[in-house]
C-alpha cells in the first residue's frame, strides 16, 4: 500500500509539472525574435527571412565599424544600456540553466544570439575609456516609419569617456561580457579571454570615472533614463568576481553597497534585485538571500493583481516587470528559499504570459496572440513595396510575423487592444524576452513543461 500511494504521489507530480503549455516551443520561438531585431551584416543561416542586412554605414566619429549589435525595440536605434544588459541576462540564464536549453534543444541558438551582441561590444569598446553607448538618435528614428533596410537617416555615434562617463553603461558592458566570458570558456577560450579582458578595463573606467550615461550626452534622454550607476557598479563586480575569483572585486561591492542597501528590484535600470541573488550564491553570505527572499514574500504578497491573476508592477512593459520578479524569485528558490511558493508562483504567472487567459502575449505561440505589434519592420510588406506611415496607420496585421515576441502587457484589469499604435502595452523589445526566457529555462528544468 506505501508503494502504490508513494507511485501515486510521484505521478501526481509528474502530471502537474507538465501539464500545461510547451514551454520548450516558447523558449526556441523566443530566440527567433532575436534574430529578427539584428542590425548589420545577417549570417547565412539567418533563419528570420523577412530580414535582411541594415545599418552597414553605423560608423564611429573617427570612422570606427560600428555595424552590428541589436535594435532594442520597434525602431533602429542601437541603445548600449538596454543591449547590455539584454546580453547579461541571457548569459545568467544559459549559465545556471543550462539544462532547461539544452532540454529545449537552444544552446547553441543561445550561444549565437549572446555571441551576436558581445561581438558589437568588443566594436564599440575602441579605447580603454572609450565606449560607445548608441548609435542612430532616437528623437531622429521616431519621425519615419518602415523597414530598417531602407533607412536613410543619420545615423550619429555617441560615446561615454572619462570627460563624460557613464559608470552604469560601461558596468553593466563589463557584467555582460564577464557572464558571456563564462559561456564561452569552455567552447572558445580565446574569444572568451578577449572577453573578460575587456570586462576588467570597461569595470575599471567605471569605477575610476564616475557618472550616469544619460548625462553625458543628450539624445538618449528621449527613450531611457538611468537612476543611478551604483547598482551598476555592484552588479558588474559581482559577475567579475564570479568570472575571475578576483576578492578585489567583493571589495568593490562592499564599498559601495552601503550606498543602496535598501535598494530592491531588477530591471534594465535597477540591478541591484540581481546583484543580491547573485551575490548569495557567490558568496553564501546570508544578508544577501534574505534581503532576496523579504523583496519576493512581500512582492508576491501586497502587489496588485489583474483579475485575471497577472501580478501587476508597472503600466510600461507590465508582462517584463513580472518577469524579471519571477527570475529573481526563482534564483532564490534554487538556494533554498520557499521553492515550492516561487516555483508555483513563477508557473502561473508565465501561463498567464503564454496563454492561460485564452490569449497568448507572445506573437506566434498558441491559437490567438498579437498580429498588429508595434515594430516598424514586422508592419511592412515585402519589398519592393513601399513602407511609410501608411502602414503605422493601417488597421491590417502586420504583413511580417514577429515570431516569439513578447509585447509589453496588459493593463491592470487585463485591458489589452491589438492596435499598432499603442506602443505601451503593444511594443516588443529584447529587454522584454530575456528575463522572462530565463524563467522559461528555469522552468522547463525543473520539469514544468510539456
Amino acid at each position: 500500500m506505501k508503494l502504490i500511494f508513494a507511485l501515486a504521489i510521484v505521478l501526481y507530480v509528474f502530471v502537474s509539472n507538465t501539464d500545461g503549455f510547451d514551454y520548450k516551443e516558447v523558449l526556441g520561438k523566443s530566440l527567433l525574435f532575436y534574430e529578427a531585431q539584428r542590425s548589420g551584416k545577417l549570417p547565412a543561416d539567418q533563419r528570420v527571412k523577412w530580414r535582411h542586412d541594415s545599418a552597414l554605414n553605423d560608423k564611429g566619429v573617427h570612422g570606427e565599424d560600428l555595424t552590428g549589435g541589436y535594435y532594442d525595440a520597434g525602431d533602429w536605434v542601437k541603445f548600449g544600456f538596454q543591449m547590455s544588459f539584454t546580453i547579461t541576462v541571457l548569459a545568467w540564464g544559459l549559465l545556471d540553466h543550462e539544462a532547461g536549453y539544452k532540454a529545449a534543444g537552444q544552446v547553441d541558438y543561445t550561444r549565437t544570439a549572446i555571441k551576436w551582441g558581445t561581438d558589437y561590444f568588443l566594436k564599440a569598446h575602441v579605447s580603454d575609456n572609450v565606449f560607445y553607448a548608441q548609435v542612430g538618435s532616437g528623437y531622429i528614428d521616431h519621425q519615419t516609419w518602415g523597414r530598417p533596410e531602407d533607412m536613410t537617416e543619420i545615423r550619429p555615434a555617441y560615446t561615454i569617456n572619462v570627460t563624460n562617463p557613464g559608470s552604469d553603461l560601461a558596468a553593466e558592458t563589463a557584467a555582460a561580457l564577464a557572464a558571456s566570458y563564462l559561456v564561452f570558456k569552455d567552447v572558445n577560450a580565446t574569444y572568451a579571454n578577449i572577453l573578460l579582458e575587456h570586462a576588467k578595463t570597461l569595470y575599471n573606467f567605471a569605477y575610476k570615472y564616475r557618472g550616469k550615461y544619460t548625462d553625458a550626452f543628450d539624445d538618449v534622454r528621449c527613450c531611457y533614463n538611468s537612476s543611478g550607476y551604483e547598482d551598476e557598479l555592484i552588479w558588474g563586480a559581482a559577475w567579475l568576481y564570479r568570472a575571475t575569483k578576483d576578492k578585489t572585486y567583493l571589495t568593490y561591492v562592499e564599498e559601495v553597497y552601503p550606498v543602496i542597501q535598501y535598494y530592491i528590484g531588477f530591471n534594465w535600470d535597477q540591478k541591484i534585485g540581481g546583484a543580491d541573488v547573485l551575490l548569495a550564491k557567490l558568496t553564501g553570505d546570508s544578508k544577501y538571500l534574505t534581503k532576496t527572499k523579504n523583496y519576493c514574500d512581500n512582492m508576491l504578497a501586497t502587489t496588485p493583481r489583474t483579475p485575471k491573476g497577472l501580478i501587476f508592477i508597472t503600466q510600461w512593459g507590465s508582462l517584463m516587470t513580472t518577469a524579471y520578479l519571477m527570475e529573481i524569485c526563482l534564483e532564490a528558490a534554487a538556494l533554498g528559499a520557499n521553492p515550492e511558493k516561487y516555483r508555483a508562483e513563477a508557473k502561473t504567472q508565465i501561463d498567464y504570459m503564454v496563454g492561460s487567459t485564452g490569449f497568448s502575449y507572445v506573437v506566434g505561440f498558441g491559437d490567438k496572440f498579437p498580429v498588429h505589434v508595434h515594430h516598424k519592420a514586422a508592419s511592412c510588406p515585402d519589398p519592393p513595396a513601399k513602407c511609410d506611415w501608411t502602414q503605422f496607420s493601417s488597421p491590417d496585421p502586420n504583413p511580417q510575423q514577429i515570431t516569439g515576441a513578447l509585447v509589453g502587457g496588459p493593463g491592470a484589469n487585463d485591458d489589452y487592444t491589438d492596435v499598432r499604435s499603442d506602443y505601451v502595452h503593444n511594443e516588443v523589445d529584447t529587454v522584454y524576452n530575456a528575463g522572462f526566457q530565463g524563467v522559461l529555462a528555469t522552468l522547463i528544468e525543473l520539469g514544468y513543461s510539456d
